[in-house]
C-alpha cells in the first residue's frame, strides 16, 4: 500500500522540480496534491487526507510553520517535513515544538528527499503494524468483556453468584444492577409456518436486533441463548415503572419480529425484590414459556401450586450435588418429593418447577467448578422442550436422574478444583481440634458437608494422605513438640494430643518415628 504525500511550495521551479524528479512510488508514496501557499493548502489537505505533508517554511499568506501548526491540530496523524532555506535555531526550535517529523535545509535534492521518504515509509509501516496489533488487542478485550458479561448474567439468572459479587463485578463491567425490583423474561423465536425451514443466520440477525432494541433501556440486560432465543433481565425501582417499561419493550419486540417470517413467544417471571430471587423469576419464566408453547396459557400463578412449592427444601438439590452419590439418587429423589402431596405431584407446573430447579442447581455447580455448562448439561438449552415431555413422576425421575448422574460424574472428576477451599478449611479445623479424642473421619466430613466416603476420597486426592494419616501426623508432631519443650510424662503428652490410651499412643509414636516417646526425649 502506498502512502499519500502532499507538497506545498510557493517557488514554481522548486515545486515542479521536486514533484517531477522524485520517484514517489519507489519510496512507498503516491503524490496526491500540491499548493502554492499554506492558506490554499488547507482546503486541499482536508480533501486529500494525506499521510505526509512536505512544506516550505517561507511562503506568503500563511507560512509553513503556521500551516504545520494547524495541520497538527486538525490532522494529528500527518507526518510533516519542513523545507527551509534558513539554518537558524529559532526556526528549527519552532518546528520541534510543533512536532514536525523532519527539517531539511535547501537546496534539497531529489535523492536526499527520496532517502528521507524511504525512512519515513518504514516508520509509517511500523506504526501501522502497531496500530493493527492494538486494534486486534482492543477487539479481543471487547470480545472478552462481552464473554465475561454474558457469564456474569448467566450466573445471575441461575443463582450461581452472590448478590454482593454480582453487584461488584457488574460495576466493573459497566452494569448497574442495583434496583428495588427485578424480573426475567424468556424470548423464544419460532417459525410462523411450521412447514418452513429455520435459517440460523436469519435467527441470529433477529436476535441481534432485539438486543439492540432492548439495551437502549439501561435497565434491561440481555443474555443470548441458542437459535436466536434470549433471556432479558429487567430492573426498576417502582412496580408502575416496571410494568410500563416491560409492556412497552415487549410490544416493540413483537412488532419487530412480526416483520419477519418468525413469531416470538414470551415467558415472564414475576417481579422479585431481591437479586438472589432472580433465579426464581427465571424458573417462572421458563415454566410460563413452556406452557405457552404447549398450549397452556397459564403460568406459575395458581395459589395451590405456590403453597405446595413452599414446602420444598430449597437446599435439597444443592446438598445432594455437594455430597451425594449416584447410588443414593433414589433416596434423594424420594426425600425431595416427600413434602408434596399426591395432588401436587399431578400438576405439570410443579413437575416443571422441580425439573427447572434441578437443572439450574446443576448449572450453578458446574459454573462453580469453572466448567462449561453447555457441555456438561446440554439440556439447559432445550429445557422447555424437555419440560413439555415430562407428564409423569416417572418421567421426571428419569430426566432428573440423567442430569444429576452427569453432574456427579463431572463433580467427582474435578475434586481438586471444587474442594480445595473446603479441604483447606478442614485442615485448619484439624489443627485446632487434634487434641479431641472424638475427632473422627465422620466429624471432619460433616465440617465439609460431605458424606464420609466422599470426603475420604476427596481428602486423599487433595492432600496425598488418608484422613487418619494426616491426623496422626499432626498429633505426632505436636507430641514431639511437647516432649522437647516440656517435662510432661508420656501419658500426659498422649492426653494432650488426643490419645486416651497412653500405651496405644506409645505404639503409634514408635511406628511413626522409630522411637518410643522416652527414647525420643532422651536424644534431645
Amino acid at each position: 500500500m502506498l502512502y499519500k504525500v502532499f507538497f506545498v511550495e510557493d517557488e514554481v521551479i522548486t515545486r515542479e522540480g521536486i514533484r517531477d524528479n522524485v520517484d514517489w512510488n519507489a519510496s512507498g508514496f503516491e503524490f496526491c496534491g500540491e499548493a502554492t501557499d499554506g492558506e490554499m493548502a488547507l482546503s486541499l489537505l482536508r480533501a486529500a487526507q494525506p499521510d505526509v505533508l512536505i512544506t516550505d517554511i517561507k511562503m506568503p499568506f500563511m507560512d509553513g510553520l503556521q500551516l504545520s501548526k494547524v495541520v497538527r491540530e486538525r490532522m494529528p496523524w500527518v507526518k510533516i517535513i519542513i523545507l527551509s532555506g534558513h539554518d537558524e535555531f529559532e526556526y528549527a526550535q519552532q518546528a520541534i515544538n510543533i512536532g514536525v517529523t523532519d527539517y531539511l535545509l535547501k537546496p534539497v535534492t531529489a535523492r536526499k528527499l527520496q532517502n528521507t521518504l524511504q525512512k519515513l515509509a518504514e516508520r509509517l509501516d511500523q506504526e501501522r503494524k502497531e496500530q493493527d496489533k492494538l486494534k486486534k488487542l482492543q477487539e479481543q478485550v471487547e470480545e472478552n468483556q462481552a464473554a465475561i458479561r454474558e457469564r456474569l448474567l448467566f450466573n445471575l439468572v441461575v443463582g450461581a453468584i452472590s448478590p454482593t459479587d454480582v453487584i461488584e463485578k457488574g460495576q466493573a463491567l459497566g452494569l448497574d444492577l442495583i434496583a428495588r425490583y427485578y424480573l426475567v423474561v424468556v424470548l423464544k423465536i419460532e417459525l410462523g409456518d411450521r412447514t418452513e425451514q429455520y435459517d440460523y443466520d436469519e435467527l441470529q440477525g433477529i436476535q441481534r436486533h432485539i438486543i439492540e432494541l432492548a439495551e437502549k433501556n439501561p435497565d434491561v440486560f440481555s443474555l443470548k441463548r441458542e437459535w436466536g432465543d434470549l433471556i432479558l433481565v429487567m430492573k426498576g425501582n417502582t412496580p408502575e415503572y416496571f410494568e410500563e417499561e416491560r409492556d412497552l419493550l415487549l410490544d416493540e419486540i413483537r412488532q419487530l419480529v412480526a416483520k419477519t417470517r418468525y413469531q416470538v413467544v414470551i415467558g415472564m417471571g414475576s417481579p422479585k425484590k431481591r437479586i438472589a430471587d432472580i433465579r426464581q423469576s427465571f424458573i417462572e419464566a421458563l415454566i410460563h414459556i413452556q406452557n405457552l408453547v404447549s398450549g397452556n396459557k397459564s403460568g406459575l400463578n395458581h395459589a395451590f401450586e405456590r403453597t405446595e412449592l413452599l414446602k420444598l427444601d430449597k437446599s435439597a438439590v444443592e446438598n445432594y450435588l455437594r455430597s451425594g452419590t449416584r447410588d443414593g439418587f433414589d433416596e434423594f429423589f424420594n426425600a425431595y418429593l416427600r413434602p408434596l402431596g399426591e395432588t401436587a405431584l399431578k400438576s405439570d407446573l410443579i413437575k416443571n418447577y422441580l425439573f427447572a430447579d434441578v437443572v439450574l442447581s446443576v448449572a450453578k455447580l458446574v459454573n462453580d467448578l469453572g466448567g462449561e455448562v453447555d457441555k456438561v448439561i446440554p439440556e439447559l438449552n432445550s429445557i422447555e422442550t424437555i419440560m413439555a415431555d415430562i407428564k409423569t413422576i416417572e418421567q421426571l425421575r428419569e430426566q432428573t436422574h440423567k442430569i444429576l448422574s452427569n453432574a456427579l460424574a463431572y463433580r467427582d472428576s474435578q475434586p481438586n478444583r471444587q474442594y480445595k477451599n473446603l479441604i483447606r478449611q478442614v485442615r485448619e479445623y484439624i489443627q485446632h481440634h487434634y487434641a479431641d479424642p472424638e475427632l473422627s473421619l465422620n466429624e471432619a466430613a460433616s465440617q465439609a458437608n460431605l458424606s464420609a466416603s466422599h470426603f475420604s476420597v476427596v481428602f486423599s486426592q487433595e492432600t496425598g494422605q488418608t484422613f487418619k494419616e494426616y491426623l496422626t501426623e499432626i498429633r505426632i508432631n505436636k507430641a514431639k513438640e511437647l516432649l522437647r519443650m516440656t517435662s510432661l510424662r508420656s501419658a500426659d503428652v498422649a492426653y494432650q494430643v488426643g490419645y486416651n490410651d497412653p500405651h496405644y499412643f506409645s505404639a503409634v509414636f514408635k511406628k511413626n518415628t522409630g522411637l518410643t516417646p522416652m527414647e525420643f526425649r532422651s536424644q534431645i
